[in-house]
């Protein structure tokens, strides 16, 4: 779902010039459409099956990279511009940053919203017990499906910022590996904890650098 929010952002921006906020916006729609039509079939699935079908997922998705050429540049990739903000270029890593700080405060903002909602405890009463939460009459199936696509919607903005980062992208910078990282970032933080998001992301990211 990274990968398909990077190439379909730089899709919009690239081939068809639209502007780099609409793009990214649109990119997230983009994943969060691939994550809700997997989302359908994938709803009795839980634990480690689930897992597993993501994983299934993410290989058949690595396909799609590799030999749709026309969107994705297939094996060779495609070359990546500096973000354009209404005329403004971000030439500097330094611009780069705030503006993705400025989408986490906004995305960390929403997700916060969100999860006080009845929607969001809907999620968490699911999470707990699929019975008490049915019992209680909430539609679990609609509200898994929502999940994923929220969570495949911020995906598909972190994929197009990304994408920026790299300045390229091909089928091999969305490898299982990363898949794994994003993972661990979640399950060092603490699962179920907004800001262990960002405590797993510290550790991760910084303790092999830390250890080199």
């Amino acid at each position: 779902f990274l990968g398909v929010g990077a190439y379909a952002h730089n899709y919009f921006v690239t081939k068809l010039g639209i502007p780099f906020p609409f793009a990214l916006v649109m990119a997230g729609f983009v994943s969060a459409a691939v994550g809700i039509a997997f989302a359908l079939p994938a709803l009795r699935m839980t634990g480690i099956y689930l897992a597993i079908a993501t994983l299934a997922f993410a290989v058949i998705l690595d396909q799609v990279f590799s030999h749709w050429g026309s969107v994705t540049g297939g094996f060779r990739g495609v070359p990546v511009a500096r973000p354009n903000l209404f005329g403004w270029s971000m030439a500097t890593e330094t611009h780069f940053y705030y503006l993705c700080l400025v989408v986490l405060i906004l995305v960390t903002l929403g997700a916060r919203n969100i999860l006080r909602s009845a929607t969001g405890r809907a999620m968490m009463a699911i999470r707990d017990s699929e019975i008490s939460a049915q019992s209680m009459g909430i539609h679990i199936a609609r509200t898994k499906v929502t999940a994923f696509g929220l969570s495949t919607f911020i995906t598909g903005i972190a994929g197009g910022l990304l994408a920026h980062k790299l300045q390229f992208i091909s089928p091999e910078a969305f490898s299982i590996i990363l898949s794994i990282q994003l993972l661990l970032m979640i399950v060092v933080g603490g699962l179920g904890s907004l800001h262990g998001c960002f405590y797993g992301a510290i550790i991760v990211a910084f303790l092999p650098q830390f250890l080199a």
